[in-house]
């Protein structure tokens, strides 16, 4: 193992490989950039590998080691080197009682299974944290907020439960407007203290020496500690940990310790239920209706407290119910006072210097759409049944079971796989199969961490689906179900614009039907603008590709036959109703849609908006029709006979099915595909001028409303929209589609490669979506210099906020599952989008390991890939295709192959 030992100073970094001559070397620190871009700069001025830093410097902080001060403010250096070098950064200190493989091997442990963040941060920074330090099981998620806190600019405790949401009106311009919210709960995860008379604590930088909140991904434990100084010089040490329950959905845990560090008085712990709570996460949606709770009922029962509410426009009925614990504390004196909207108890008691005292606090919410009983009776009759410290041993045995489902571990690169560890971690606590069997909700594109989207369903859906089918294929059904249960919801939406069959949302709440806004805050103007967002109608193109994905892989008959085949053909009449032939082409056209990109809401100067013969959404249309047909012949003939005739699928729309796959056009420009019709008459945008103006132009379409400009007029894109399909459907099928539909690619590399750099060019990557987009599509075509960097940017969007504040708003679910759907069917090279496992590896020449877990029809694989190597291990007998080549594999045998 290869150190470089380093010393930080005021002004410069001191480093050498050999101990022995620590000032060969010396890196000029400049106070104008930021530490990270500093180091960035550093790392290019070090010519040889390395494999671990040390850094000479004594410790000068308490919870971590290698926190030192950099323009008067305390960065964590080891993350931060740790970040920029991809390997672990350790203090010499550690290596005082131990050798140096071993202290590295136990960081690279650490730090890939611990979301650190030390000290305190403001505004949308700590929000973007408390998103990111979220914990849950599927049910609810709880903010990685202070204990401490309440709402304001810095910090945003909130609690959320899958498919709670209420809608409320709000006028802006002269007319009402819903919105309906995933509902910010009542916080029952307020707990604080106060020292003998003084105030009760809040968070405040000036009384807190020094701050760590950690993240255990492994047991999915938040831990909080804070070193605080009161005003009167007292100081005490207070750890907060929190769980959510895995099993018990319904339930997470709180323990709150504190020790007087310098003094002996009497200590009071505040509690509380608090629903006084608003939605407040999203800066633009402040000034629209947040108040969605009425309070019916507090009651308190010995250290019970039980809390009833229900929505005010939905009408789902809540009950919150805490239980405080402090049994070591022999002379707690106990007491309660609540008002109309809070439930608050106090616990006052003698403290000793030196000595700890724990509270534990029992959280339980049940609302009235999973829980079928009288839900007053149900929580009454609830009791909570261990302590903190079995509820811990649980929580780490619950989560090692599911991280030997679902972990993708990377060797050579600690950044990264943190980050897929938090991405699996933020995925599983979205949506589980012990919840979500019990509910009637899916994921939504910000998961359970914040309101971003209000908490809404999109076609996110897609990017979540192709990690959970891997590792949960019962859980995909559950989240089908979702979409099913508003399969006559999409089909009024359908009939209210004139179509028949289903016409699913672009955004979807509650009740299924359409809660995309009809006007958007534009943030650079501050006025309101037209949302054409609904257009999407690519969403159903999404869901028929969820319930393909789903059954390809699990071979659920069962599901086909009484949902899945239902819906396909409901989605199908819908697009068969939008295409509408024209006959001075000889071919179908689908008109008043938008694409993917999202910047194109419709044509320069047409304010109905709308586009016509959209790219990825004819492929798309076509693959749907084509699937249906393959289905229709494989299916049971009772099976097609009883779902044709729930569906009223006569023969016409059969023909016509068959007929539209044909027949859908496409506009091209040399061997260019158009991302829709008349796309090649507008004009070229001058990015570099809005470059040098504005930075960062990744929402090019505010920036050019805010100089009366449109995104419409230009070939600008926020995301991948063309070449979309490739993402979804193998090269093979896209390229049969293509000449299905009467355009044959006769040279599909160079295709692929001109159309890559035809678009990418003209991208912004508004969205982190486009970003992993983009990177699939450029190992296509080998340029993996450019695939890495995408896939990076997108793999560290959330961890880094690239967005400029978005991941306050809670973190984007889609990507986390798209970045890992990349290192496994990309990188790794495993296929699954087919009848059989295609495997052809293109690993990373970073990284020099990638294993897993996965499921593949009902058989388990194992894969460990390296550089030039692949071993498979698979439960039962099966048989893949390894580049280009049928191989057998028999049933626990491990076989090794070169590639």
């Amino acid at each position: 193992m290869k150190p470089l030992y380093l010393k930080i100073t005021e002004h410069h970094l001191v480093y050498s490989d050999d101990i022995n001559t620590l000032n060969e070397g010396s890196f000029e620190l400049d106070p104008k950039l930021e530490l990270k871009q500093n180091f960035h700069n550093f790392k290019e001025n070090i010519s040889d590998s390395i494999d671990v830093i040390v850094i000479m410097n004594s410790p000068q902080t308490i919870l971590k080691k290698n926190v030192f001060t950099y323009n008067n403010e305390a960065f964590d250096f080891g993350d931060e080197l740790e970040n920029i070098f991809h390997i672990p950064v350790i203090n010499y200190a550690d290596l005082e009682n131990s050798d140096l493989n071993t202290v590295a091997e136990q960081e690279i442990d650490y730090s890939t299974w611990h979301l650190d963040y030390y000290g305190i941060s403001h505004k949308k920074r700590q929000y973007g944290q408390e998103s990111m330090q979220t914990i849950g099981n599927g049910f609810l998620g709880l903010r990685g907020t202070y204990l401490e806190a309440k709402a304001n600019s810095d910090n945003y405790p909130a609690t959320y439960v899958a498919g709670v949401f209420n809608q409320l009106a709000t006028p802006v311009n002269n007319r009402n407007v819903i919105n309906e919210d995933l509902v910010n709960l009542p916080n029952a995860q307020y707990l604080s203290f106060k020292v003998d008379d003084g105030d009760f604590f809040k968070i405040d930088q000036n009384l807190i020496k020094e701050s760590l909140r950690s993240l255990d991904l492994k047991s999915g434990i938040l831990t909080i500690t804070n070193l605080i100084k009161l005003v009167d010089g007292k100081e005490l040490k207070v750890i907060a940990k929190k769980i959510a329950d895995l099993k018990n959905y319904h339930n997470y845990y709180l323990q709150y310790e504190i020790e007087p560090l310098n003094f002996s008085g009497n200590v009071t712990i505040i509690s509380q239920i608090d629903a006084s709570v608003v939605n407040s996460n999203v800066e633009r949606y402040k000034n629209l209706a947040k108040k969605h709770l009425s309070v019916d009922n507090i009651e308190n029962k010995n250290q019970e407290t039980t809390l009833l509410a229900h929505t005010n426009q939905s009408n789902i009925k809540l009950a919150i119910k805490t239980d405080l614990r402090f049994p070591q504390i022999a002379d707690a004196k106990y007491s309660v006072n609540n008002t109309d909207e809070i439930a608050t108890q106090f616990i006052e008691f003698s403290v000793s210097e030196g000595k700890t005292y724990l509270i534990e606090k029992n959280v339980a919410i049940f609302t009235s759409l999973e829980t079928q009983t009288d839900l007053e009776q149900a929580v009454n009759q609830y009791h909570f049944i261990t302590d903190f410290a079995l509820d811990q041993q649980q929580a780490i045995k619950n989560w090692r079971q599911v991280w030997n489902k679902e972990d993708v571990t990377v060797t050579g690169d600690i950044t990264a796989q943190k980050l897929l560890r938090l991405n699996s971690y933020s995925m599983t606590t979205a949506a589980q199969s012990n919840a979500n069997k019990d509910l009637d909700a899916s994921v939504g594109s910000r998961g359970l961490t914040g309101e971003g989207y209000r908490g809404h369903i999109f076609w996110d859906e897609l990017f979540d689906m192709n990690f959970y089918i891997l590792h949960a294929p019962q859980l995909v059904k559950y989240l089908l179900m979702y979409r099913y249960n508003r399969l006559g919801a999409a089909m009024d939406y359908a009939s209210d614009d004139d179509y028949n069959g289903a016409m699913y949302p672009w955004q979807s709440g509650m009740y299924g039907d359409e809660q995309s806004q009809e006007v958007h805050l534009n943030p650079i103007t501050n006025k309101w603008d037209p949302d054409n967002s609904r257009k999407q109608r690519h969403v159903s193109l999404a869901i028929a590709y969820n319930i393909w994905n789903y059954y390809n892989l699990s071979e659920d008959e069962e599901f086909m036959e009484q949902y899945g085949l239902e819906m396909l053909l409901q989605i199908a009449k819908f697009w068969i109703d939008m295409a509408d032939f024209d006959e001075k082409a000889g071919k179908y056209s689908i008109e008043n849609v938008m694409g993917p990109d999202e910047f194109h809401e419709g044509y320069p100067g047409n304010d109905d908006g709308g586009l016509k013969n959209n790219a990825y959404t004819n492929i798309m249309v076509s693959w749907l029709f084509k699937q249906i047909t393959k289905m229709l012949h494989a299916q049971p003939i009772d099976s097609v006979k009883d779902n044709l005739k729930r569906t009223d699928f006569n023969p016409d729309y059969l023909d016509k099915m068959n007929s539209i796959r044909h027949n859908l056009k496409l506009d091209f420009e040399d061997d260019i595909l158009g991302q829709f019709e008349g796309y090649f008459d507008l004009k070229e945008l001058d990015f570099e001028k809005y470059r040098q103006q504005y930075g960062n132009i990744s929402r090019m379409d505010r920036i050019l409303k805010a100089h009366n400009d449109s995104p419409d007029n230009y070939k600008v894109a926020k995301q991948a929209d063309t070449l979309m399909a490739l993402f979804n459907i193998r090269e093979s099928d896209f390229l049969d589609i293509m000449k299905d539909l009467g355009y044959p690619i006769n040279n599909p590399n160079k295709f692929i490669s001109d159309n890559i750099q035809y678009y990418i060019q003209r991208t912004t990557h508004g969205s982190t979506l486009s970003r992993i987009v983009y990177s699939m599509l450029l190992l296509k075509v080998n340029d993996d210099k450019q695939a890495w960097k995408l896939f990076y940017e997108a793999l560290t969007s959330d961890y880094y906020d690239i967005q400029g504040g978005t991941t306050a708003e809670g973190i984007h679910l889609g990507v986390m599952g798209a970045t890992l759907n990349v290192v496994t069917s990309y990188f790794a090279g495993i296929d699954y989008r087919g009848n059989q496992l295609q495997i052809n590896p293109h690993m990373p020449k970073q990284w020099e390991k990638i294993s897993f877990n996965m499921l593949f029809k009902g058989v388990k694989f194992s894969f460990e890939v390296t550089q030039d190597t692949i071993t498979i291990v698979t439960d039962k007998d099966t048989e893949v295709q390894f580049i280009g080549k049928d191989l057998p594999l028999t049933a626990n045998q491990e076989i090794e192959l070169t590639y």
